[in-house]
């Protein structure tokens, strides 16, 4: 089953072209917002589209300004500046996605990939 997301503008093309790669659709930001788009506009579009929103961007992480009941999904890449690991962390998420293909599955939750686990919050 194929989800929906939307891509931040911080997100390498790498991770994108690996979820499509999985299947899933993926819509990157700068194609329907301008690169400069504030966080309520990037997370609102994502709600719009009916997308789970993907971003490095550790804001979107604080569950406090973005609380994940409010939201249609969110997946927070732990990246932590090292660019070597996005491999492994998209073998973590591709894995973690198979085992879990209804959209519905990610809605009012965070998701935080890191290499060796992905961790869920509420």
């Amino acid at each position: 089953m194929s989800l929906r997301f939307f891509s931040d503008q911080c997100v390498p093309a790498e991770i994108a072209d690996t979820l499509r790669r999985h299947g899933h659709q993926v819509t990157l930001l700068r194609e329907v917002l301008p690169i400069r788009s504030l966080d309520p506009g990037v997370i609102a579009k994502a709600q719009e589209m009916g997308a789970v929103l993907v971003s490095l961007n550790g804001d979107f992480a604080d569950i406090v300004a973005y609380p994940p009941a409010n939201f249609l999904g969110i997946v927070a890449i732990q990246l932590h500046n090292h660019p070597e690991i996005i491999p492994q962390l998209m073998e973590r998420l591709a894995a973690f996605l198979d085992g879990h293909p209804a959209q519905e599955f990610y809605h009012g939750k965070l998701f935080l990939v890191e290499v060796h686990r992905v961790r869920i919050r509420q």
